[in-house]
């Protein structure tokens, strides 16, 4: 199969639903071959226990994961399921394992598993935390790190790959959402990930890259309700199908050079995050008094730029 990715083997975290599925299948139209894995649980992380029938009517059951590499396969494409967790080192490295595998190699790894446990701060659990944390941060960490391991042990042996890792944040990551503070974190977390691994990991042939997507998962439903409905223009904006082929690209070679960006996507829209940035500031070349500090700091704070909204945040009277 042809295609802007072809022969690439691609592995895919979460891909059983929503974005990933919608990555999953992207890439296989550009002519990846895929490792298609997820967990298959519910939104909050928990085992949900569904698998659809077998095509044939067989009582034997698929699991999503294997679902998505099926409908692959079945419009001409290849594509194998990974059922591991890879917020654990075993389901990590096994991803890895599965496209050497399979395929023989690995071209590309987009982490894109998650899942939700929403909370106001107060009263927001150790352990919902804690499991959104895992799932996000380590469960890119994880993958990341293998796939890395493997590509540098690829370049010192004189086969520099042609790799490349595309990371899934948040706009959440980006401003913050309100009862979403162990999403937030996490996703501010992967987004400075993915400039460290971009920074350590480009002299092996890696390139590392983020997205900040907005588009109609599970995990938005409720987000983007207002939404829902089919658009009279034709064009459904919260598609996760209009996200996929910036990642795909961001996937293929055709990328070279562009590595350690964040991309905001959305509908027909793609934006180039800047993030911190120095702004205004004042050195006294000394100690200052604490009043003098507080002074100096309205002062700058009056010339600076206005910080991003939080979302769900009220407005101010």
């Amino acid at each position: 199969m042809s295609g802007i990715c072809a022969d690439r083997v691609v592995a895919i975290t979460g891909a059983g639903r929503g974005l990933g599925r919608s990555h999953a299948l992207a890439f296989a139209s550009e002519g990846a071959r895929v490792v298609v894995n997820d967990l298959g649980v519910r939104l909050d992380g928990t085992p949900d226990g569904t698998a659809g029938r077998a095509a044939d009517g067989a009582s034997a059951v698929r699991s999503p994961a294997e679902q998505v590499a099926a409908e692959i396969r079945a419009a001409g494409g290849e594509a194998v399921a990974h059922t591991g967790d890879i917020a654990t080192s075993e389901g990590a490295a096994s991803l890895v394992r599965t496209a050497l595998e399979a395929y023989g190699r690995l071209d590309t790894l987009v982490n894109n598993a998650g899942f939700l446990r929403d909370r106001m701060l107060v009263n927001l659990d150790e352990s919902d935390w804690d499991a959104v944390l895992r799932v996000h941060l380590k469960g890119h960490f994880l993958p990341l790190k293998h796939a890395a391991a493997h590509w540098r042990a690829e370049a010192k042996a004189g086969r520099t790959p042609v790799a490349r890792i595309v990371n899934t944040s948040s706009g959440a990551g980006l401003a913050g959402s309100v009862g979403q503070g162990n999403y937030s974190a996490a996703k501010a977390g992967i987004i400075a990930l993915t400039l460290v691994a971009a920074a350590e990991l480009g002299r092996y042939g890696i390139q590392v890259n983020a997205i900040a997507p907005a588009a109609r998962t599970r995990m938005t439903e409720r987000t983007f309700a207002a939404t829902m409905t089919a658009p009279s223009s034709g064009f459904d904006a919260m598609a996760p199908e209009n996200v996929s082929p910036l990642v795909v690209w961001l996937g293929s070679a055709a990328s070279d050079g562009v590595s350690g960006r964040v991309f905001e996507t959305e509908g027909g829209r793609i934006t180039v995050m800047e993030g911190w940035r120095p702004g205004p500031t004042a050195d006294k070349a000394a100690r200052w008094t604490p009043a003098e500090a507080g002074e100096r700091a309205r002062e700058l704070l009056a010339t600076a730029q206005t910080p991003m909204p939080v979302y769900g945040a009220q407005p101010e009277p």
